[in-house]
């Protein structure tokens, strides 16, 4: 015995399945079956339109509000890198304070890393001179002592930072600082190899100049 009047056919064209308890689209009307109701399972321009949804940060439960067209991720890391007040993401801008000096660049690091010519913070991307188009000139003795006044400064920052990262939830963000690290002592190690040589260079000039008189 057959009911022909019962159900209705899934209006997809790649279902057409017939349903005894079908779904009309509120946007475009037709209708559809369990699987094909929703705007995005019968490609539903009229409903997806005006589907707007609104993504909720995890750290702060809190909507994250963007413009229509945008990725709902870059709003949300967007929103954690500057105005969420979770503990996390506190602790995470607390950390990060050492700001790219290159022009266009807003990276920010674990801990300093100074150029030796112009002694401005850089990010690991552009510490070496070349890539920050570095305008500055050879070490002088006075430079040279101010340098080492910074390092130490750098190297005290460094380890009150070494508390802020104990408090960081991320296994990844600890391992970036540890690189960072040691990175940046690599960097003081060469500075004073240079400085080094540059007395040796001046010394074996000051040598050569005394025999010819």
């Amino acid at each position: 015995m057959e009911f022909p009047e019962l159900g209705k056919h899934c209006s997809e064209s790649s279902c057409k399945r017939l349903d005894f308890l079908p779904v009309k689209c509120d946007a475009c009307g037709k209708i559809y079956c369990k699987d094909h109701f929703q705007y995005r399972h019968h490609g539903c321009t009229v409903g997806i339109s005006k589907d707007v949804q609104v993504p909720v940060c995890p750290l702060c439960n809190r909507p994250v509000p963007s413009r229509r067209g945008d990725l709902p991720d870059v709003a949300v890391s967007s929103h954690i890198d500057r105005d969420c007040q979770s503990d996390p993401a506190q602790a995470k801008r607390k950390a990060y304070v050492n700001r790219c000096s290159a022009k266009g660049c807003k990276q920010k690091e674990l801990i300093p890393v100074h150029c030796r010519h112009c002694g401005l913070n850089h990010c690991l991307k552009h510490r070496y001179p070349d890539e920050h188009n570095c305008t500055g000139k050879g070490t002088s003795p006075s430079g040279a002592a101010a340098m080492a006044r910074l390092q130490q400064k750098a190297s005290s920052a460094a380890q009150s930072q070494r508390a802020s990262v104990s408090n960081l939830q991320s296994e990844d963000e600890a391992l970036a600082w540890a690189l960072q690290q040691s990175l940046y002592e690599a960097d003081l190690k060469e500075r004073s190899s240079d400085q080094n040589t540059n007395r040796r260079t001046s010394k074996q000039r000051s040598d050569k100049s005394c025999f010819v008189s």
